[in-house]
């Protein structure tokens, strides 16, 4: 989701942030030492990608929407700190130039998006792989499990600064949260068929250019070290 202006307080808004201008630090500083120059096309893809999903909204009340969020697949193909960034970028130029998202809030949807649905659902999918077979199979499974359960998420977290943390109050906060995650649930679903459908595209004709291609299964470790 996008979270407009004047929807969560102000203590919410500065605290989000914070913690989203140190992420934005931390990630140029890793993203640095791992960014590769024949990564820039793949970037340039998952940044116009994002931009293109993202702008789809589907309203479910007044000032609220639900949305694809690409945080899976930035992380699957360019990992998690160089895919954080292009997330932020992503949310900053839909906030400056398609008004998606208030100028006051940036930091809260950056956090929705690039923390939690990218660098938290990297850390899912390694989680995931630990748990699925080592096949092409299992690589994509983990994938769309990771879309799917990161829109839930941020939906969630998102409902929760709305609530809790914004102007619809802590009364509000289960009928709201409850109204968001079954709604994220649904776009989940077309977020994982997407997700797993770009990520199997690229383990197929480029598996080279993946930030998590030590991960994939041996023959497409095999491919990507030709």
């Amino acid at each position: 989701m996008h979270i407009p202006d004047g929807w969560i307080k102000a203590g919410t808004a500065a605290a989000s942030g914070a913690v989203s201008l140190g992420a934005v630090s931390a990630s140029l500083i890793a993203a640095k030492s791992r960014l590769q120059e024949r990564q820039v096309p793949l970037i340039g893809l998952v940044a116009a990608f994002l931009l293109v999903i993202q702008a789809i909204h589907i309203p479910f009340g007044p000032g609220v929407s639900a949305h694809l969020l690409g945080g899976a697949l930035a992380a699957v193909l360019l990992g998690p700190w160089l895919g954080f960034l292009v997330v932020a970028a992503v949310v900053l130029v839909e906030t400056s130039g398609l008004g998606h998202g208030g100028v006051a809030t940036l930091g809260a949807n950056v956090a929705l998006t690039g923390l939690i649905a990218c660098l938290g659902g990297y850390w899912l999918f390694r989680g995931l792989l630990v748990l699925a077979p080592r096949t092409r199979r299992g690589f994509l499974t983990a994938t769309a499990v990771t879309s799917w359960m990161t829109v839930v998420l941020a939906s969630a977290v998102g409902s929760a600064m709305i609530t809790y943390g914004g102007v619809l109050g802590a009364g509000q906060a289960r009928p709201f949260i409850g109204v968001m995650v079954v709604a994220h649930g649904l776009v989940g679903i077309a977020e994982a068929v997407i997700t797993t459908a770009a990520v199997g595209a690229v383990m197929t004709a480029r598996p080279d250019l993946m930030a998590t291609r030590e991960l994939l299964p041996a023959t497409g470790a095999a491919a990507s070290a030709r």
